[in-house]
């Protein structure tokens, strides 16, 4: 089970600039996923975003335009979102030949709000890998706000 961030981009942002000035080393968790917020998962899943994660979990499309064919989306505003949820871990692209084929990654996504800022997290549970007896990962999001 892996441990990522929820974190503020300016905190992230102010985290970067130190490291690159050499004022502090890179923080062990560096290269972990970061997400800004959790109020920005819950506003990425909506019941039309979650509607094509299912889409795409049932049909496995070959590539992006057969998906967007099948979802008849426009295919700018689709390319947007297949990249926000790819950006958060809740997808993933698989190269089928010369194209991009969509995947699902997620099992279900935990989110715990604190009422104090800066302590929420975001449980992103993975789905099964596709052989059998193969366990559920859990990648963690930490807020860490400044």
């Amino acid at each position: 089970m892996s441990t990522s961030r929820v974190q503020r981009f300016a905190s992230l942002h102010a985290e970067m600039i130190s490291v690159a000035r050499g004022e502090r080393k890179a923080p062990s968790r560096a290269a972990e996923q970061s997400i800004h917020s959790a109020e920005m998962i819950a506003r990425l899943l909506t019941h039309e975003n979650r509607s094509l994660m299912a889409s795409i979990r049932t049909h496995r499309p070959a590539s992006v335009a057969e998906l967007a064919a099948s979802t008849e989306r426009a295919p700018s505003n689709f390319t947007r979102t297949l990249s926000k949820l790819k950006a958060v871990g809740l997808v993933h692209f698989e190269l089928v030949g010369r194209r991009k084929a969509p995947r699902t990654v997620t099992e279900k996504v935990v989110i715990e709000i604190d009422p104090f800022p800066g302590r929420d997290i975001v449980r992103i549970v993975k789905r099964k890998a596709m052989c059998l007896g193969a366990r559920r990962r859990s990648t963690h999001h930490r807020t860490r706000s400044q």
